[in-house]
């Protein structure tokens, strides 16, 4: 009865370990706190860089430009879209104008196949994302 259903008949093996791995950020999203969601922006941004400075390695201009994209759509559709122009103040501007150059620099490093522009977007986003991170337990706690 189940001979004919082979482990090819439901895809690849790691076509599992990804249906569980979007579930799990599905998940994730759905039980997330506001700060929470920006932590997962953040470790996604930093995940798609990682994906895409292998790729850039790999010769994978597919791949790259996939992982690059989605870099982008994180940070415009992501953390800049989530600012408070009006209400933040000139802190809202910077990271406004910060994400701004960051799409651009992740543009370059697409085009130009330059990995140093990818590390450039890591090190101006790393330290946010980090004091982000450090700050969770106190907004969880009501603290901030």
């Amino acid at each position: 009865m189940f001979s004919s259903a082979t482990p090819s008949a439901f895809g690849r093996s790691h076509g599992f370990a990804n249906a569980y791995a979007r579930v799990g950020v599905e998940t994730s999203v759905n039980a997330a706190s506001a700060h929470k969601l920006i932590e997962l922006l953040f470790n996604g941004f930093m995940d798609s860089l990682v994906t895409a400075r292998g790729a850039m390695r790999a010769g994978q201009i597919e791949a790259k430009g996939k992982a690059i994209g989605r870099a982008v759509r994180i940070v415009e559709e992501g953390l800049k879209a989530g600012l408070n122009l009006e209400g933040g103040g000139r802190l809202a501007a910077d990271l406004h104008s910060l994400y701004a150059y960051v799409g651009l620099r992740l543009l370059q490093a697409n085009l130009k196949n330059d990995e140093a522009a990818l590390d450039e977007c890591a090190r101006l986003l790393g330290p946010l994302r980090d004091a982000w991170v450090a700050i969770g337990p106190q907004v969880e706690a009501g603290n901030l």
